[in-house]
């Protein structure tokens, strides 16, 4: 703001006259409008070799049927076949889906892996031979368990004082 002095009375000059304002609001949307369109510029165009060698799909079904279950499967040429069924399931009020399916394939090493699932009201279910397991119960907590369900705790009513 600019104050001047005219014969005793002062002028004051609005924000907007003064030199350069438009200039710093046209540098600011310059600016912007430069950072958005670099934005925009891809410097590495798509490039279908980078993602490795296409892989053909051999067979391939899908079916859905009108009351929400479906079934689907196919089979690549680099030796993955995947297949799923799946259907609505009630149970009391609810309505879930019950999955079941496997998918196969072969791992780096080799290895044929086949996993097999289940997914529903208990939530996803895997099963394999290459997924872990749990260690068997040692003998002696074995003993234990068997023991505490052959002579269940009787319980006595508490005292009250």
């Amino acid at each position: 703001m600019v104050v001047q002095k005219e014969n005793a009375t002062a002028t004051i000059k609005p924000h907007h006259d003064q030199p350069g304002h438009y200039t710093m609001k046209i540098l600011v949307l310059l600016l912007c409008l430069t950072v958005m369109s670099y934005a925009q510029y891809n410097r590495y165009p798509y490039n279908p070799e980078y993602y490795g060698r296409h892989i053909a799909i051999l067979r391939q079904s899908k079916d859905t049927a009108p009351d929400g279950s479906y079934s689907y499967s196919y089979d690549t040429e680099n030796g993955i076949s995947v297949a799923e069924q799946g259907r609505p399931k009630n149970i009391g009020p609810a309505q879930i889906e019950e999955v079941r399916g496997q998918y196969s394939y072969t791992a780096p090493d080799g290895t044929p892996i086949l996993v097999t699932y289940i997914a529903d009201e208990n939530g996803f279910q895997a099963s394999g031979a290459h997924l872990p397991t749990p260690p068997p119960i040692p003998p002696a907590i074995q003993r234990a368990l068997s023991y505490n369900a052959a002579h269940p705790e009787e319980e006595e009513p508490y005292r009250r004082y």
